[in-house]
């Protein structure tokens, strides 16, 4: 099965060119492994007047999450939609990914999870060299509002 960035479109709920990743190169049942060139589009959504900032590395991880996640569930069902609700230990090497010439390899390996929450490390290289790299908590399905102590009344 050829996962290149039509597959991942439609797997996904980012479209156009929100949608960033070009191709899963390698996945198992915990890590994924996607290259990325949109880096360099001039119509990158994440881009501002100044370039693109290192900190949209992390929208980048976080869609390799979400194919993880299609690619692990069912194929006969429509993928669960994760929230980012933590980002933690991020650490870059470079300000900006727009000055970075050559196709990006963005990893993420699941550390923990279950199926409420769940838990990756994250990190993104160009050739053998780390641009940028942390900790990201994903929920997949809030709790009902009577289950939630700040919902209740």
């Amino acid at each position: 099965m050829k996962i290149d960035h039509d597959w991942i479109q439609a797997h996904i709920p980012h479209q156009g060119s929100m949608c960033l990743l070009h191709a899963v190169n390698h996945w198992d049942s915990t890590e994924i492994c996607c290259s990325a060139h949109s880096h360099q589009a001039l119509d990158n959504p994440l881009r501002n007047a100044h370039g693109l900032p290192i900190s949209a590395g992390i929208e980048y991880a976080a869609q390799a999450m979400a194919v993880h996640g299609a690619l692990l569930g069912p194929v006969d069902q429509a993928p669960e939609v994760g929230y980012l609700t933590s980002v933690r230990n991020v650490q870059w090497w470079i300000p900006r990914l727009d000055d970075v010439d050559a196709e990006l390899s963005v990893q993420a390996m699941r550390v923990s999870g279950n199926e409420a929450s769940l838990l990756y490390d994250f990190s993104i290289f160009c050739h053998d060299r780390l641009l940028l790299r942390g900790r990201a908590g994903v929920m997949l399905k809030p709790p009902a509002a009577s289950q939630n102590p700040l919902l209740s009344p």
